[in-house]
């Protein structure tokens, strides 16, 4: 059964950075991407990041794009999304998630984690 849990959030000052870590198992695919995904008070969910395998690609957001980056370690089965220089307005429940590329980059994914709570405040 694909089980995918978050951690890493907290409370960080504006400017500030975060590591998320996704750590994933009990799934075999070649075919697969994982993405974060996050919620604000008030708003609607944004796909925020995401990296598909086997070849690696990446996306971002425009309003996450030249502050966070997401990496994987595979010998971990763990993806991180690393926060830089981050603002109120990326406060939100972050998830991370998984599927197949297409449902990854464009769909609704089938695999998700509990979230994790990030709060930018002074």
């Amino acid at each position: 059964q694909l089980q995918l849990v978050e951690s890493g959030g907290g409370l960080v000052q504006p400017g500030g950075s975060l590591r998320l870590s996704c750590t994933y198992s009990g799934f075999t695919w070649d075919y697969y991407g994982i993405g974060w995904f996050r919620q604000g008070p008030g708003k609607e969910r944004e796909r925020v990041s995401y990296i598909v395998f086997p070849d690696g690609n990446t996306y971002y957001s425009e309003s996450v794009k030249g502050r966070f980056t997401i990496s994987r370690d595979s010998a971990k089965n763990t993806v991180y999304l690393k926060m830089n220089s981050l603002k109120p307005e990326d406060t939100a429940v972050y998830y991370c998630a998984a599927d197949g590329p297409g449902m990854i980059i464009a769909g609704e994914p089938h695999y998700w984690g509990q979230g994790t709570q990030v709060t930018v405040s002074s």
